[in-house]
């Protein structure tokens, strides 16, 4: 069930509406459309001499959300102003963010509005307004999804007082652990950020997604303090060196015919190599939920 939505204008300024409350925002929202997974197309090339077609390529259109919402005010005054703050948070042509949350879900899409229709001869006056959302999948809210793992992690540490002649037992050791696996929960497949951290100095760093044989090689030398930030992010993507607090373009360290990782929903197995220091670095992979539809 939903149960919030909340509208950001371009200039940071949010409307909740709150469809239990609808006297809190003066609106009551009575239908909202375009929520679920949207529609694709699907290319297919005919055949001469065969039934049917053959499959060329798929993709999903942008989506278009249409929020109708009933004025509350008590008198024609207070719905004038109403009227009016809805050109306030829907201005024509500008960015919002819609942010939805329902039992399930916290997410939110990037949209521009496209209509603002109020009925304004209505006895109860209404605004229908469409919102053109380019990119068509929606990203969970959260604080961030992250997984990280280390050069070296120590074992365990256990106190016991070994009085006699045998031989030592070690206790709290360290092992190298260049592997981890992403659990992805999202719908739709995404890109994300790898950030490579160098404890020391360390050279030419592979990365890998053991399940589907993918890699990328960043070659050259890492100096101690160094971060690696890679995006593999739809319509952002991107090699970069912070060092010394200045960012710079590394792409041309990039090793030919590189792979652009991205997460399939389930376990996404990645692993790390370096030629040199690998025991040196800290490997973190970040990223974004993405829904289909809530």
């Amino acid at each position: 069930m939903i149960k919030t939505v909340i509208i950001t204008n371009y200039r940071g300024e949010s409307l909740t509406l709150d469809l239990a409350n609808p006297h809190s925002s003066g609106y009551a929202v009575l239908s909202i459309t375009g929520l679920g997974p949207n529609k694709a197309t699907i290319n297919t090339d005919d055949t001469t001499t065969s039934d049917g077609s053959v499959y060329n390529s798929a993709r999903v259109n942008y989506r278009n959300i249409v929020l109708k919402l009933k004025l509350m005010g008590s008198d024609a005054e207070e719905i004038e102003k109403l009227r009016q703050k809805t050109y306030k948070y829907f201005p024509l042509k500008k960015s919002l963010t819609f942010e939805i949350i329902t039992d399930q879900r916290h997410a939110r899409i990037l949209g521009y509005t496209e209509s603002n229709e109020p009925d304004i001869f209505s006895n109860e006056e209404t605004a229908q307004i469409s919102i053109v959302c380019p990119y068509p999948f929606f990203s969970r809210v959260d604080e961030g999804n992250s997984v990280m793992f280390y050069g070296e992690e120590p074992l365990f540490e256990f106190p016991f007082e070994n009085a006699g002649n045998d031989p030592a037992i070690e206790f709290g050791a360290v092992h190298l652990v260049t592997e981890a696996n992403v659990i992805y929960s999202g719908d739709k497949e995404t890109g994300i950020v790898i950030t490579i951290h160098a404890l020391g100095e360390a050279k030419n760093v592979s990365i890998y997604n053991l399940d589907t044989n993918e890699s990328m090689k960043i070659t050259g030398e890492l100096l101690t303090g160094d971060d690696i930030i890679i995006s593999t992010v739809k319509n952002s993507k991107y090699v970069r060196l912070l060092r010394d607090g200045m960012y710079s373009n590394i792409l041309n360290r990039v090793d030919k015919n590189p792979d652009w990782f991205e997460l399939r929903k389930g376990d996404n197995a990645f692993a790390y190599t370096a030629e040199e220091g690998i025991r040196n670095l800290e490997f973190r992979i970040g990223f974004d939920i993405l829904y289909e539809g809530i």
